[in-house]
């Protein structure tokens, strides 16, 4: 594409031009869309049927599974804000964008992933009454608690990157500015400015690293106090099943975390741009594939009622078996 200069003002006309994965030969973009195709469907089966086993399941009306709904819920809407144009990209060639839209992909994409980093926190919390307060846990997270601990993370979320979304929008783009990336994120939008891109660079980074690593350490000092405790209990089996509890949602926070570094070494390492874009891929692909994965094959109960919707006369057989 023919590069245009930069008219050095805020024009709302500007498109954006999506670069996806510079040095990817043409060639590879079919498999590549058959591969986050894929992966996408997996995404949105996955979670859907969790979402429908937890809801259609009387016994899985618990806490735990209340937040493993928004779980799913976030899974679905943060993948379906990117997706859908990275598999337009690879099999259309779509790379153009508006400017409200390419925003608006930015504002949803950091809100859901904010808001994933907060349910899981929420999700450590209740693991660490419902292992070291048992007694409590009744009184402690009711129907009203679980629904104002949903709703402040979603809240919290969807309210942190408007300041950085709004100062990037004021920023000054030619009239086609060129994006390498697959979808608008943050910086790969900011470096397409013709402003100084210093400000909101350094302004997103903080962002990111405050909103990464404040639930990490909340989730960390959770399990830090719920290992304690499980290391008072004096039979083995007590252990083990405390473990159990909680060990579907510490995967996920493993998976979650990890595709954060992933992130974060490819954006600090000196590698070439594609790694950069690709370990921003892999973060908004990974976890929402693998979350579904962890709960059907780690969790017996959500294995149970999932098995129970396709074939209701092998419950029995399919809990004796796990």
């Amino acid at each position: 594409m023919e590069t245009t200069g930069c008219n050095g003002s805020v024009d709302s006309s500007t498109i954006f031009y999506l670069m996806g994965i510079p040095s990817v030969p043409k060639s590879l973009f079919l498999p590549i869309f058959f591969v986050f195709l894929l992966l996408y469907l997996l995404i949105l089966v996955g979670n859907a049927l969790i979402l429908v086993a937890v809801v259609a399941e009387p016994s899985l009306h618990k806490p735990m599974y209340f937040f493993l709904i928004n779980l799913s819920t976030l899974d679905i809407l943060f993948t379906t804000t990117t997706v859908p144009k990275m598999l337009s990209l690879f099999l259309l060639g779509d790379r153009f964008i508006s400017f409200p839209a390419c925003f608006l992909q930015m504002y949803l994409f950091h809100s859901f992933s904010c808001s994933e980093a907060f349910i899981l926190v929420v999700m450590a919390s209740d693991c660490y009454v419902a292992i070291c307060r048992p007694l409590h846990y009744p009184v402690h997270m009711t129907s009203q608690t679980n629904a104002m601990l949903a709703a402040s993370a979603w809240l919290t979320a969807l309210l942190l990157p408007i300041p950085a979304v709004v100062q990037t929008s004021q920023m000054a783009f030619g009239p086609v500015a060129q994006v390498y990336h697959c979808f608008c994120d943050h910086l790969a939008v900011v470096q397409a400015s013709c402003s100084d891109t210093t400000p909101q660079t350094f302004m997103g980074f903080c962002i990111a690293i405050v909103v990464s690593s404040l639930p990490l350490l909340l989730v960390l000092l959770s399990y830090a106090r719920i290992l304690a405790s499980v290391l008072r209990i004096s039979s083995r089996e007590g252990r083990s099943k405390a473990f159990s509890t909680c060990s579907s949602h510490l995967l996920v926070v493993g998976t979650y975390y990890s595709s954060i570094a992933i992130t974060y070494v490819t954006y600090r390492a000196d590698l070439p741009l594609d790694f950069h874009i690709m370990g921003n891929v892999v973060y908004a692909i990974l976890t929402p594939v693998l979350n579904p994965l962890i709960y059907t094959l780690r969790n017996k109960d959500v294995k149970a009622a999932i098995t129970k919707m396709f074939y209701p006369h092998s419950l029995f057989s399919c809990d004796s078996s796990s």
